[in-house]
């Protein structure tokens, strides 16, 4: 069943379908987009947080049901648990050097599980050899397409007031575009002041229904592995695929291939077709971060509306962002109202009086180019090189830690308290989920990067990297948007070249 097509798109999550989407607009192309993963709902990449529970329990279970996601027959006593949806790279090894690492294989990726916080990055976190005005635009055209807003939840007194008084603690010095406000969230607000959460489906549009895609030449097919991309000379000619329900092994020919796998398996996917270039895989880029619970000090009235439930969650703050700001903040500190953390806490019996929220820190990492994935000879669950992380903190980062931790203290004093039972936790490693450096973009071929400006790699015409693997900078803030909005470029790129 060997097929050419002009356009051939690895990964399903929001960066394949924000390329599907930009190249579809802007030409003619006829567009596959593979996923080795099954769909976890009836209609396209639909978050899966808007689900009813039992719904949302069916996607998990079928999210686990992909090889990868099987459970070795004995694990370790403290073997860590993925978070739903997802499955970790490495369960039996608890105290590897990212023992929380986790992928997504599902239509839709991590797009149908994520927590849709869509921040602009600031300061250094910013790609120092891009256009500032290109960005600026692609930046703006990403939030257009995963319908980012600052209005997903009501405004509420207590929202306003931990707003106030994060400002007035932390802010001082702060430009506007850095004080405290309300967290960009992808989402649209309803008439009942709960969200709906952006999966894939936002970032496709229209594309998103299947008569559209087959009307306009675009396929997303479902259950589908790549193996191997297909080179020659500098030139993607295309790749092998396994239909993973037939076995059915053919090939694809493309005029233009984009792998957007993950930060993870696109560098596994490139190693594992013979394009290898030096930064391939190194450079990688977790977010170490800090949890914990704060109750807010609130006007009785609000206290009393807040009605929280056994474990203290609450539906009245929303999510509140307080940016990473140099040098006195290196941190991404998010605010979260608790029906809307990915974390669970368990606290103390008893039902706390005040409403409380999560706080996260993300820190942004010294960069090391001996942080790395290491490929094996060995082949995982479907046939591809096994992946050993070699990731470790250096003393810098064990340094912020600790201010991280002093911080969330500070936050309690500035908020009401840190609640009892929430006091800070150091999460493992990989568990922010945002990967980041594994394929990054440079501004020359020097051997420190995967990729130019517009993520076309290096020494080819026609092969593009995308998703948070391509982000060079070390950033604190969820990468999402930013990931997005580089897709966007490469796409026009794309467009450019196939005319």
């Amino acid at each position: 069943m060997d097929e050419n097509i002009d356009v051939l798109i690895i990964g399903s999550g929001p960066v394949g379908a924000a390329f599907a989407r930009r190249i579809a607009d802007r030409s003619a192309a006829r567009i596959l987009v593979v996923e080795a993963g099954e769909a976890l709902t009836p209609a396209t990449g639909v978050n899966i947080r808007n689900l009813a529970p039992e719904q949302r329990e069916a996607a998990y279970a079928s999210a686990r049901a992909f090889p990868l996601a099987a459970l070795p027959e004995s694990l370790p006593a403290d073997a860590l648990q993925a978070r739903p949806g997802t499955h970790l790279l490495d369960p039996a090894s608890p105290h590897s050097g990212m023992p929380a690492a986790a992928l997504s294989t599902n239509l839709g990726g991590m797009g149908v599980h994520w927590t849709c916080a869509c921040p602009r990055p600031g300061g250094s976190e910013v790609i120092p050899f891009l256009d500032p005005r290109e960005m600026a635009d692609a930046w703006e055209s990403a939030e257009h397409y995963l319908q980012v807003t600052r209005e997903g939840f009501p405004a509420t007194a207590i929202g306003r007031q931990i707003v106030d008084a994060l400002n007035q603690h932390f802010a001082s010095d702060r430009p506007p575009a850095r004080l405290a406000q309300p967290m960009p969230l992808a989402c649209a607000a309803t008439p009942e002041g709960k969200p709906r959460w952006s999966g894939v489906d936002a970032v496709l549009g229209e594309l998103a229904e299947e008569e559209t895609r087959r009307q306009r030449g675009v396929e997303i097919r479902t259950a589908t592995l790549c193996t191997r991309i297909l080179s020659e000379n500098g030139v993607a000619r295309g790749a092998e695929m396994r239909d993973l329900r037939s076995g059915e092994q053919y090939v694809v020919t493309a005029k233009a291939v984009v792998v957007a796998a993950d930060a993870l398996r696109t560098p596994q996917l490139l190693y594992a077709s013979g394009i290898r270039p030096r930064a391939l895989g190194r450079w990688l880029n977790d977010q170490p971060q800090v949890i914990a619970l704060i109750e807010v000090d609130a006007p009785p009235a609000v206290a009393a509306q807040a009605n929280p439930v056994r474990d203290g969650r609450d539906n009245v703050s929303g999510v509140t962002w307080l940016p990473f700001h140099e040098p006195d903040f290196p941190f991404h500190g998010q605010l979260m109202q608790m029906d809307t953390s990915p974390i669970a806490f368990t606290q103390p019996p008893g039902s706390p009086t005040k409403p409380v929220v999560g706080l996260g820190l993300f820190l942004a990492k010294e960069l090391r180019e001996e942080d790395r994935i290491v490929f094996s000879d060995d082949t995982d669950a479907v046939g591809l090189p096994k992946m050993q992380l070699n990731y470790q903190l250096t003393d810098g980062d064990r340094r912020r830690l600790q201010q991280a931790v002093a911080v969330t203290k500070r936050v309690g004093v500035a908020l009401g308290r840190v609640a009892p039972g929430g006091e800070a936790i150091i999460l493992p490693a990989g568990t922010s989920l945002h990967y980041q450096g594994t394929c990054r973009l440079g501004e020359a071929n020097d051997g420190s990067s995967v990729a130019d400006r517009h993520s076309r790699v290096w020494d080819f015409h026609n092969l593009y990297v995308g998703g948070n693997g391509v982000i060079p900078t070390s950033t604190a803030c969820n990468p999402t948007l930013t990931s997005v909005a580089l897709a966007i470029l490469a796409a026009d790129d794309i467009v450019a070249r196939l005319r």
